[in-house]
């Protein structure tokens, strides 16, 4: 059978083993790097929010970078081992417990047969990142197994799944080297490209938006974090619509910046004022609501050569 909500990813029977979805918690998805050079077809790209705790948590086993994960949003899931699983946890502190021990976080560690991982609400952060050594075994759809809920492609987890993945026998831990980890403060700073139509804006406002102090809106999600703040005012007479990048700012009527993100629709017809840092993007995504942002600007080639250094160490 398919398991998913939409169109599915995983091929199951009673025969299955691998991890089995005792609570599928507020939002468990299965996720990797996006499905791209379908924006022509209004389909988003998907993928893990904070790629950086994806790819770690692909690292830590070994594994691929684009092996798919689960993002875990907010928490409260369970999971049961049907075979030995070597597994990695990273991303949000959702105070993971195997049979009732704690494990930490940014690490991997071995389940047995039987044995049931525990993840409660997230202390820091938003999303947890949950890998299987040599990936959760799942179909790709248009070259990506990335879940888009309002593409409806990929496979909403849901309590009784069973998410197939190959018995692996123990290994020694690794953990993720303390420099590495993210705390999630509950203020960030953001780097901003600015674009073409920043020009459009005026330099007082251009100030002011770089002066402000915005809060995260409760009214966020994969598709964009919207800020609340001092208004910024949008240039009069709007623009064409067009491709929408990752991470562009886009200015409404209304003056509050909105951040879109991996399920962003493929085009929009607000001024967009800049593009926020690729390698920034993962602590936005962990955001969590009444989380303090600034902006500061940042050259296109010194976001290049950060991006790039990223891609290089996890061979994105």
């Amino acid at each position: 059978m398919i398991i998913s909500k939409g169109v599915g990813m995983f091929e199951a029977d009673d025969n299955t083993k691998g991890l089995k979805v005792l609570r599928p918690g507020v939002l468990t998805t299965v996720q990797d790097l996006g499905r791209y050079g379908y924006a022509g077809h209004g389909l988003s790209q998907g993928g893990a929010m904070d790629l950086q705790a994806h790819c770690w948590a692909n690292r830590l086993l070994d594994n691929p970078v684009n092996e798919p994960t689960l993002e875990v949003a907010i928490g409260m899931a369970s999971f049961r081992a049907e075979c030995d699983l070597m597994l990695a946890i990273t991303g949000a502190d959702m105070q993971a417990e195997l049979d009732g021990e704690p494990i930490g976080n940014w690490r991997s560690f071995s389940m047995k047969r039987g044995q049931t991982l525990k993840l409660k609400a997230a202390q820091k952060g938003l999303r947890a990142y949950l890998a299987v050594k040599s990936g959760f075994q799942a179909v790709p759809i248009l070259g990506s197994c990335s879940t888009v809920e309002r593409n409806c492609l990929g496979s909403m987890v849901q309590e009784g799944d069973v998410l197939p993945a190959k018995a692996c026998h123990h290994e020694a831990a690794a953990c993720v080297p303390p420099r590495y980890v993210s705390d999630y403060p509950d203020a960030i700073e953001l780097r901003v490209m600015e674009s073409c139509q920043a020009g459009q804006f005026s330099a007082d406002v251009m100030a002011k938006f770089y002066q402000e102090d915005y809060r995260v809106s409760s009214d966020s999600d994969r598709m964009g974090v919207r800020l609340e703040g001092g208004a910024v005012i949008p240039p009069s007479g709007g623009v064409i619509s067009e491709g929408i990048a990752l991470g562009a700012i886009q200015i409404p009527l209304d003056g509050q910046p909105i951040v879109l993100l991996n399920d962003r629709q493929t085009l929009g017809g607000y001024p967009k004022l800049g593009v926020i840092a690729r390698v920034d993007l993962p602590q936005l995504c962990q955001a969590r609501p009444a989380t303090r942002i600034r902006f500061a600007p940042i050259s296109i080639e010194q976001a290049q050569l950060e991006w790039i250094e990223f891609c290089d160490y996890f061979s994105v």
